[in-house]
């Protein structure tokens, strides 16, 4: 990695370079990042909700060009920072910001990440427009999902990027999904990589939004058959989430 450190990295080497870092991002997923953050040009903005210990952060300002501005949010309070952990815990959340800097510092991407080192409910004030790309992987409660969209979404121009993971997987996180975007004439629904849903900020005519609420919909059975692989990991039915097709990791991404 040293090679692309100063400079935009290619894909290969952004899929790589998250790889090493800890965190829930697949290596397909990474690979959307790149190809959301790649065309960016200088002054236009990158803003990430959650970014745990850096690993879909790297990927982003690895990706992105010199001069793409990249906001990071995260309180680090030890809360929402894996599946099943919701109790607030700040040791855990001051050691995973200190990991979150070396990993910046270790990939060379300090410079280009500024630390919004609070909840996103308190970090809009901080975030100025537009947002070109919007990478929202924070706390997956139904309300806060929801905020997350509605009000970091109102800042994204027509043509610009919105990807939310753990989409068609978390139950809070797909709630707020149909809630907000599933009936949507401002963002247009182009697929998902796993969990990573992507969407595009643009206007739709009547006919289209049928089409969006449509696809959308289709993913639901995909979200219910990762509610029961997860409830079967909780109850440790190995044999069960094997049988289901899930063996790449504990939880399905």
């Amino acid at each position: 990695m040293d090679g692309c450190r100063l400079e935009q990295c290619g894909a290969r080497d952004v899929v790589l370079a998250a790889s090493q870092v800890e965190g829930w991002l697949t290596d397909e997923q990474a690979h959307q990042l790149w190809h959301s953050a790649a065309p960016l040009e200088p002054k236009q903005r990158i803003v990430e909700i959650g970014s745990f210990r850096g690993r879909s952060t790297i990927a982003l300002a690895l990706a992105a060009p010199e001069g793409v501005e990249i906001l990071a949010i995260d309180p680090h309070s030890g809360v929402d920072r894996a599946p099943q952990e919701s109790k607030l815990n700040l040791e855990v959340g001051a050691e995973d910001a200190e990991v979150f800097a070396s990993n910046l510092r270790r990939f060379g991407v300090t410079d280009k990440v500024s630390h919004i080192q609070k909840p996103s409910s308190h970090a809009l004030g901080d975030v100025p427009r537009p947002v070109d790309v919007l990478f929202i992987d924070g706390a997956h409660g139904f309300r806060s999902a929801r905020q997350d969209i509605l009000f970091y979404g109102d800042l994204v121009p027509d043509g610009g990027t919105v990807l939310i993971h753990d989409s068609f997987s978390s139950m809070g996180v797909t709630l707020a999904l149909i809630a907000t975007l599933f009936s949507s004439g401002r963002f247009r629904y182009l697929g998902r990589t796993g969990s990573l849903a992507v969407y595009e900020r643009s206007d739709l005519a009547p006919a289209e939004r049928v089409r969006n609420f449509g696809l959308q919909l289709a993913q639901l059975p995909w979200f219910l058959r990762n509610v029961v692989i997860k409830g079967l990991v909780v109850a440790r039915q190995d044999r069960l989430v094997k049988a289901l097709g899930h063996t790449a990791g504990p939880w399905p991404y």
